[in-house]
C-alpha cells in the first residue's frame, strides 16, 4: 500500500465561535444575576477617635507657656450634646448637658440661645452619640452645630465626637 501525502490547503482548523460566545454570555448572565452587593449604610460601623479638648489660652500666649498652670481642664469650655439612638438608628433623645431636647430643630434654637449669650463660656462642642446612630442622623446634628455663631462672631468649628457605651440610657 502506498501512502499518499495529503496537501494542506492552508485553511487550518476552524473554530466554532457560536458555541464559545454562547457560553461566555451564559457565564456573564449568571454572574450579573447572582451578584448581591452589601448594603452600604448597614455595613458602616463608626469608629470615632477619642475627643481632644482644646484648652483656651489667655493673653495671646502659646499653649503650654505657663508652667504654673498644671490644670488644663480649667480653660476648657466644652458644651456636651448627647444623642441617644433607637435600635433602628434614628435619634431617640437629644440632650444638651443634662437637659433633654425635643428634636434637631429644638437643638438649633437651644444652641442659638446658649451661644448668643456674651457670657457664654463655650467655644467647642463634644457630641456623644449612641453606637447604633445612623450617619445621616449624626450629620443633621453636625449641620446644626456648624451653623451656630459664637458671641465674638466666629463660627462654631470645634467639634469632637464620643461614642456612648451600649448600655447608656437617656
Amino acid at each position: 500500500m502506498s501512502r499518499r501525502k495529503k496537501k494542506h490547503n492552508g485553511d487550518g482548523v476552524e473554530l466554532n465561535l457560536a458555541a464559545m460566545l454562547d457560553m461566555a454570555f451564559q457565564l456573564l448572565a449568571f454572574f450579573i444575576m447572582t451578584f448581591k452587593p452589601a448594603p452600604i449604610e448597614g455595613q458602616i460601623n463608626l469608629k470615632l477617635p477619642p475627643p481632644k479638648p482644646v484648652a483656651g489660652v489667655q493673653g495671646g500666649e502659646k499653649a503650654g507657656n505657663d508652667d504654673n498652670n498644671r490644670s488644663a481642664v480649667e480653660a476648657i469650655s466644652t458644651l456636651v450634646i448627647s444623642a441617644f439612638s433607637t435600635p433602628g438608628g434614628r435619634i431617640q433623645t437629644l440632650a444638651i448637658g443634662e437637659g433633654n431636647i425635643a428634636g434637631v430643630s429644638a437643638l438649633d434654637g437651644q444652641l442659638r440661645d446658649i451661644l448668643k449669650n456674651p457670657d457664654s463660656p463655650f467655644d467647642q462642642v463634644i457630641i456623644q452619640i449612641g453606637s447604633k446612630l445612623r450617619y445621616e442622623e449624626l450629620m443633621k446634628i453636625v449641620d446644626v452645630c456648624t451653623k451656630q455663631t459664637l458671641p465674638n462672631g466666629e463660627k462654631l468649628t470645634k467639634l469632637s465626637f464620643v461614642e456612648l457605651p451600649a448600655d447608656a440610657q437617656p
